[in-house]
């Protein structure tokens, strides 16, 4: 009876775990598609215009705006892809990788925080190195970004997510990446801007 019982709970545990995969993933598709079909909006709003002006600005969603998409954050050696979110809430992780509201938005002086869960949309991190290219992308422009450096640090250590002078982008994530309930540590992940994406086109 007993392993009747657990093989139950194991049973509910699988499809729990299935769910929530199911959802992140069609979550992602649907974003990543609407994210697409707003950047061609954009394009030939810009192209009918018929003006060429510069972009590579920051778009902030509203504070309160809990949940807007930022952007697609993607690393192309690790074949990782994410769309961004504001807020990192339980919700907002579940389904996405979170910016970190109190830091700077890709095309504003500073530092660029975002954060994600190390067993699903950050895994991949545990293969990153120095020199990786990362590109940020939102409807203000493309970002590019290269690693500097990766680092394991406390999970109080919010130094990491300190104002810069520089434009750079610092991932979050915990770790150890296999490690079985609450890791004790965090991995940081220090990027530096190297294309602020200033190309004229036509709007």
């Amino acid at each position: 009876m007993i392993r009747y019982s657990f093989l139950g709970l194991a049973i509910a545990c699988l499809g729990v775990c299935g769910y929530a995969y199911l959802e992140r993933v069609l979550y992602q598709a649907y974003e990543s598609r609407e994210f697409d079909q707003a950047l061609e909006r954009s394009a030939a709003a810009a192209a009918t215009s018929g003006r060429v002006t510069p972009i590579g600005r920051a778009v902030r969603p509203a504070r309160n705006a809990s949940g807007a998409i930022i952007g697609r954050l993607s690393v192309p050696r690790l074949h990782l892809s994410a769309m961004v979110r504001e807020g990192i809430d339980r919700n907002t992780l579940l389904l996405a990788v979170g910016h970190i509201p109190t830091t700077a938005l890709p095309g504003q002086p500073g530092n660029v925080g975002v954060a994600g869960h190390r067993d699903t949309l950050f895994r991949g991190l545990k293969d990153l190195r120095t020199g990786d290219e990362i590109q940020f992308s939102t409807l203000g422009g493309d970002f590019k970004y290269v690693v500097e450096s990766l680092t394991i640090v406390e999970p109080d250590n919010v130094a990491v997510l300190a104002p810069s002078s520089e434009n750079i982008l610092t991932m979050v994530t915990c770790y150890p990446f296999y490690y079985v309930g609450g890791a004790p540590k965090r991995f940081v992940a220090r990027a530096r801007q190297v294309a602020p994406a200033m190309v004229a086109t036509v709007e």
